[in-house]
């Protein structure tokens, strides 16, 4: 691989200046480990597994009610056994808030449908107190569920320790979930309480959902009480407060075995039943705390935010960033508009970083769709966000070389900028940036600590400098406890380990480097593999969104069952008022050819209104390729699951009349 251009190059007192130089020190002082770099210090991560888990468990001075027997009892995957014996609880240590005084802020609501919320340590302990005592008194205990029908407000945070606290199982679905999606997801694991607002406003449009939430109630038998959130109608009745009535009960900690249910996320659910995927206590903390200070440098007086929604699982890795003593910001509402309770709303792509440069933001966490869409819109966030911001976190999509230059140009020079990918299933990101390396171009800068990302061939052997299938050959602690209701755990290995035995099977096509980094091109079941060429689709939209006149669009490639080219589809969403006419299909196709090669230059262009995308943004490019070869858009893909089902209806039409042509 051609090597990219440096952007960022870590400063030479590195190892004093960042949390992990801290940590490196520690290893050296307290365990004789004495590494020269990042690279070393991740090969001795991912090769001396209970060393490594072991220091992180001490270094962050993880409290155990009962102590372990061991770090690693079995390393086999799945099924590996971490800190057996271990007693410990989630949100104990989250609420520990090291290194920050009662009256620090630490909490900040920022919502377009009522007025800021700020909670201090003190506040949001005594509302985690107060919930708790409301939850026992509506007969939640341990092992019960709780599910959550909540934007991303303070509340629903609350009720996530709170119910945490218990050792009760919490799970959330954004408010924009339809009622099929929901229940879809909460059928599986049979709550026991609901807490839903009554609606939201997105920018100045309120969405009622008083229809929804009695449909999701009426869908689920194992509900025993609902709790609604007075948010949309501040004058209406609210439970919330009956929730967190005053009381005398202390806020005390349910000891849970380290694998014990904390929450259950849920995958897209875009062509089936969305897997219920368990997360424990133990393996969650440890892997944030992992991340969150000693890869994004968050501690004690940073704010943190990332944009999100409380059905993506960014939301439950924000919100665990109290436990290395960082603040949180939580938004919810339209990002790309201005829009203060009560007033009108104004397109403002810059309202997000004009938020950041308000609250001090220091870490900014975003995807990157929406850094393109800044970059189209000519933002400049350098003059909005102040001097406090120091880091820059991208996810949901790969971030292309163009985004990562205008970082480096518009937000500031001296960003941490960290490309990160991971996924729902593990909650966390397991290549991303690190205070240690540079920042190439276009390139993710480096493998996770404690994270064994390898790049396999078709034969299952490790390739560098090629493109290979992404997998993670030695375990880690945040792998799913396992699926809900799947007792024999076969849906949990065919999920994962199909393909290559004991080594999980991510799904993404993934290049490492020589020199560590690696480069993240798309799902390896959307390839497109034209004359033995293969190419990740991140590639290809890299050059056709790049185009001014495109706003989006979706590429699927349809295999010729005699071996053949088969047909390369592109799918383009235009800037408005702008048509698809022969001048523009040149354009795209002289653009792909130059920058991509001949093969991958498209059979056909359609223009359509909008590409189908998930309720978490990324775009769903099998479920087209299946609609276009036949298969029933209800088999193809699950609506719920979808920000847009409206949006299928045109490659249905498009299907049908390639049928009859």
């Amino acid at each position: 691989m051609t090597a990219n251009k440096v952007l960022w190059t870590p400063p030479a007192d590195a190892k004093n200046r960042y949390r992990v130089g801290d940590f490196m020190n520690w290893l050296d002082r307290e365990r004789g480990l004495d590494f020269a770099d990042y690279p070393a210090l991740w090969e001795w991560s991912t090769t001396d597994l209970a060393g490594f888990w072991g220091a992180v468990w001490d270094y962050f001075m993880v409290s155990a009610h009962t102590a372990p027997t061991a770090v690693l009892a079995d390393a086999h995957m799945p099924g590996a056994r971490w800190f057996p014996g271990a007693r410990l609880n989630y949100a104990e240590h989250v609420l520990r808030m090291p290194g920050v005084a009662n009256s620090t802020p630490m909490v900040f609501g920022v919502s377009q449908t009522r007025a800021q919320v700020t909670l201090t340590a003190a506040d949001l302990r005594e509302q985690v107190r107060r919930v708790r005592a409301g939850l026992v008194r509506l007969g939640v205990g341990e092992g019960d569920r709780v599910a959550a029908y909540l934007p991303n407000i303070p509340e629903a945070y609350v009720l996530l320790l709170a119910t945490a606290s218990l050792g009760a199982i919490f799970s959330s679905c954004a408010p924009e979930f339809g009622t099929r999606s929901v229940t879809d997801r909460w059928r599986q694991i049979e709550p026991k309480v609901l807490v839903a607002v009554d609606g939201y406003r997105y920018g100045d449009k309120p969405i009622d959902r008083r229809g929804e939430v009695a449909a999701i109630r009426e869908a689920l038998p194992s509900l025993q009480h609902t709790v609604t959130v007075s948010y949309l109608d501040g004058d209406a009745p609210d439970g919330w407060a009956d929730l967190a009535a005053p009381t005398d009960e202390p806020l005390v900690f349910a000891p849970v075995p380290f694998d014990h249910p904390l929450y259950v996320l849920y995958s897209s659910g875009t062509t089936g039943l969305p897997k219920p995927i368990v997360h424990g206590h133990g393996g969650i903390l440890l892997e944030h705390v992992k991340m969150l200070a000693l890869h994004q440098d968050l501690g004690p007086g940073d704010r943190f935010f990332w944009f999100s929604t409380t059905g993506w699982m960014m939301w439950n890795y924000l919100v665990s960033a109290p436990a290395v003593g960082s603040a949180i910001v939580l938004f919810d509402g339209n990002p790309m508009v201005s829009a203060e309770p009560g007033r009108p709303a104004e397109a403002d792509p810059a309202a997000l970083w004009r938020m950041a440069g308000e609250l001090g933001i220091t870490y900014f966490g975003t995807s990157a769709p929406f850094l393109l869409a800044c970059r189209k819109a000519g933002v400049v966030p350098r003059d909005l966000v102040g001097h406090t911001l120091r880091g820059l976190g991208s996810t949901g999509a790969p971030l292309p070389p163009e985004g990562f230059a205008w970082v480096y140009e518009n937000v500031g020079a001296d960003i941490l900028l960290a490309s990160l990918s991971g996924g729902t299933d593990v909650c966390t990101g397991f290549v991303g940036g690190s205070p240690l390396v540079p920042v190439y171009q276009g390139e993710i800068s480096c493998r996770a600590l404690g994270t064994r990302v390898e790049a396999y061939d078709p034969a299952g052997k490790p390739v560098v400098g090629e493109l290979g299938e992404l997998v993670i050959t030695a375990p880690m602690p945040s792998m799913p406890v396992g699926f809900w209701g799947d007792e024999d755990g076969e849906r949990y290995r065919e999920a994962y380990f199909d393909v290559f035995p004991g080594v999980w099977r991510h799904g993404d096509w993934i290049t490492i480097t020589e020199r560590g980094t690696c480069v993240i091109t798309g799902r390896s079941d959307a390839t497109l593999n034209r004359g033995g060429v293969r190419l990740g689709t991140a590639e290809f939209y890299s050059v056709v969104d790049g185009l001014p006149e495109v706003d989006d669009s979706v590429v699927v490639h349809l295999e010729d069952d005699e071996g053949g080219a088969g047909e390369l589809l592109l799918f383009v969403v235009l800037a408005e008022g702008m048509e698809l006419d022969d001048a523009l299909r040149s354009r795209i196709a002289r653009q792909l050819r130059v920058a991509l090669s001949p093969r991958h230059v498209p059979d056909e262009i359609y223009q359509v209104r909008a590409v189908p995308r998930t309720l978490s943004g990324k775009k769903l490019e099998v479920p087209v390729k299946k609609i276009l070869t036949g298969t029933p858009v209800d088999a193809a893909a699950a609506r719920g699951a979808l920000a847009n089902p409206e949006s299928l209806l045109a490659f249905e039409e498009l299907s049908r009349a390639r049928r009859r042509g």
